[in-house]
Order: structure tokens, then C-alpha cells, then sequence
């Protein structure tokens, strides 16, 4: 960026996005910058990655990170190490969006808003509101939940039905400090296809093998080439048992063939261009018994 072309009122920074697990923080970043890069799912703690969303308009630059859901049970390795990605994402970021379900609080999501740093601000971003029948609770609820903490402002949202974004965004925007575009105009993260190829083929298993494989199965690209616009994939699921291994191919292999299509078409609208994939489900015990493996797997 030239001198000339520098905006002294142009607003730049990290957005953490934090929340207990499953109450829509990767739907809410994937619609607030217009593309799918962070994975989705029923099945709660798919998230375990430190994810960077980017949106850049004409006088802002937004950089959402897409937090893991902070774990309050099960305090082995992999809670740990995506605890700590929490915490410290939350202590480098410029404003905060903490998200809860609409009608519903509990223990866990009152121990995420005991992690809220005081110094920074902080929005009350109430989702699910659509699914709230009686709309006259959610006034009570939001002032209810809005007295915990001193939150810069409180808005209510479906990031599903992308019900609010708008007055979201305004209310961030609002927020950010004046700083330089620290990305590019055109970038949507700061993560490699490769990483992002991963992801998508972890989103498809637990998407159809769902509540029957444990959430530590994983996804290991083990080759990513291009030729021109032809990117091809080859992936590893790793599993912790033969057991799971049958479950994740199916019945003849249908189950695979479901994950691995669905899957390439989702790279294919990411990606802008054709994929060919092809995925081996792998048993690799032990992987992800302590830090070290899970440093190696590319958790952070």
C-alpha cells in the first residue's frame, strides 16, 4: 500500500470468536466473511484449530478467529492443548464476540464469560434466536445473560438464516481500532489449501459417520499438488480402531464414496477449480496419546 492510498480512518483487527462447544461460532464466521472455512458440524468440538476468517471492504479489514469451544470436561492432552488455543487467542485479539445459544445458559457457558478479559470489548452475540418461539423471553434472557459482564453491546442473531449480520458487523466495525489493512483485499484466510483440504474431508466423516466415531479421529493429507487449475488431494483419515475403520468405509464402500465426493465438491467452491481426491481410511494408535503427537498432527 502506497502513502497515497493509506485511509488514516481505515479500522483493522482480530475478531476471537468464543463460546462453549456447538453454538455456532464456525456457521457464524463462514457467514460473516461470505466463505466456508471453517468446518461445520452437529457433533460438538469439531473445531480444533485456531481458525483465520478475513473480510476486507472499503474501509475495514476484519480478521475473525474461530476459536475451539472451551472444554469444562475431560481434562486430557487434546482439551488442554485446545483450552490454551482459547485463552490465548482471547488475550491477542481487538474485540470479541461471545456467542450463546438463545433461551440456554448454563455452568459451561458462564465459565467461557469467567475467561473474558476485562480490558477488551466484548459483544453478546445471542444465535439460535429464530428457533425462540415466544419472542417476548428473549428480551429477559438477553438482560439476564447481559448483566454477567459489562459487554460493549448485545445483539441477537442466526448466523443459519444470516438474521442480524448486518447490525453485527456494524457493531464490530465500530469497535476496531484505526489501523492499516493487515492482509490483502482478496484473501479469506491465512490458512494453505492444504490445511483447508483437511478440514473439509474432517467435516464429511463426522458429518456421516456422526456420533459413532470419536471426535479424536483425525484427517493427514499426505500429498497436495496442482497443475494449473487441477488440484490433487490425497488423505489419510486416521482412526483408533479396525472397528472404526469399518464404520468410516461402509457397507461395499459406500460410506467412503459419500465422505470423498462430498468432500471434492466442497474444495471444488472453495478451491475454483477441479479436484481430484482420493482418501484411505488408516488405524494409527497411540497418535494422539500426548502433546508431542498432537504438535505433530498440526494442532496448536
Amino acid at each position: 500500500m502506497t502513502e497515497s492510498t493509506i485511509n488514516p480512518h481505515f479500522r483493522c483487527g482480530y475478531i476471537a470468536i468464543i463460546g462453549r462447544p456447538n453454538v455456532g461460532k464456525s456457521t457464524l464466521m463462514n457467514v460473516l466473511i461470505g466463505a466456508k472455512v471453517s468446518i461445520t458440524s452437529r457433533k460438538a468440538q469439531t473445531t480444533r484449530h485456531r481458525i483465520t476468517g478475513i473480510d476486507t471492504v472499503e474501509d475495514a479489514q476484519f480478521i475473525y478467529v474461530d476459536t475451539p469451544g472451551f472444554q469444562t470436561r475431560h481434562s486430557n492432552a487434546l482439551n488442554k492443548t485446545l483450552n490454551k488455543t482459547v485463552t490465548n487467542t482471547l488475550m491477542s485479539s481487538d474485540v470479541i464476540l461471545y456467542l450463546i445459544e438463545a433461551g440456554t445458559f448454563g455452568p459451561a457457558d458462564q465459565q467461557v464469560i469467567d475467561l473474558i478479559p476485562k480490558d477488551i470489548p466484548c459483544i453478546l452475540v445471542i444465535n439460535k434466536s429464530d428457533r425462540v418461539k415466544d419472542k417476548a423471553v428473549l428480551l429477559p434472557f438477553a438482560q439476564q445473560i447481559a448483566a454477567k459482564h459489562d459487554f460493549a453491546a448485545v445483539v441477537p442473531v442466526s448466523a443459519k438464516l444470516h438474521f442480524q449480520m448486518d447490525n453485527l458487523v456494524g457493531e464490530i466495525k465500530r469497535l476496531l481500532p484505526e489501523n492499516q489493512a493487515i492482509f490483502g483485499p482478496d484473501d479469506i484466510t491465512d490458512r494453505s489449501e492444504k490445511f483447508l483440504a483437511a478440514e473439509i474431508v474432517r467435516e464429511k466423516l463426522f458429518r456421516f459417520v456422526g456420533d459413532e466415531l470419536p471426535y479424536t479421529s483425525t484427517v493427514l493429507i499426505e500429498q497436495f499438488e496442482q497443475e494449473g487449475d487441477l488440484r490433487r488431494v490425497f488423505a489419510a483419515i486416521l482412526v483408533e480402531r479396525d472397528t472404526h475403520k469399518s464404520m468410516v468405509i461402509g457397507n461395499k464402500g459406500a460410506r467412503l464414496k459419500d465422505i470423498s465426493t462430498q468432500a471434492r465438491l466442497d474444495m471444488e467452491k472453495l478451491f475454483g477449480g477441479p479436484v481430484y481426491l482420493e482418501i484411505w481410511v488408516k488405524v494409527k494408535s497411540g497418535w494422539a496419546d500426548n502433546e508431542a503427537g498432537l504438535r505433530a498432527y498440526g494442532y496448536e
